[in-house]
């Protein structure tokens, strides 16, 4: 029994960044952010995903118009079914594309089908745009494209993982026409 004990301290110790052998340096794997403090379990997933099959078609009303800045339509395909999707956000345009907050971690299957694709349509004030390229940043980077109360209330409840998206050229040039 001692003897386990002390390969698990060993396994431990490498875990936490400990000294590792030669030979295993190179199969560190790359450090990741730290994730957002909001984690659920399988009840409370349940319940918030029932409850988004009622307020989203609300929302979806109202979100993406021209006098809506604070939330956007995201508009994706299934992984695994190729059913199209809209997703009501609260989407932020930063600079070349735009910055959404992972509120429920890299787990929201938005997030997943949007990664699986490498891109999607977001309709923000009334404009549709294509963006690709879909990449987790920190709150240092994402910041910017919120105003200060909203940094403040994303800080409060844990928000520390956001979604970058980067405008295609397709865009550019249909919004500057």
């Amino acid at each position: 029994m001692s003897a386990q004990h002390g390969r698990t301290t060993a396994i431990s110790a490498v875990a936490r960044g400990g000294s590792m052998l030669a030979g295993q340096a190179g199969h560190q794997a790359p450090p990741r952010t730290a994730g957002n403090a909001i984690r659920f379990g399988p009840r409370t997933r349940r319940l918030i995903r029932a409850l988004a099959r009622v307020v989203n078609p609300l929302v979806l009303r109202i979100a993406g118009r021209r006098h809506m800045p604070i939330l956007g339509i995201v508009h994706h395909r299934g992984r695994n079914t190729g059913r199209a999707y809209a997703t009501p956000l609260g989407v932020r345009p930063a600079a070349g594309g735009f910055v959404i907050p992972l509120t429920f971690s890299d787990a929201s299957h938005w997030y997943q089908n949007i990664r699986a694709a490498g891109g999607c349509v977001i309709t923000y004030q009334g404009t549709d745009h294509t963006v690709a390229r879909p990449t987790i940043v920190g709150r240092a980077t994402a910041g910017p494209a919120y105003p200060r109360y909203e940094r403040l209330a994303l800080r409060l409840i844990g928000i520390n993982e956001f979604v970058s998206l980067t405008s295609t050229p397709q865009t550019r040039a249909a919004s500057a026409a």
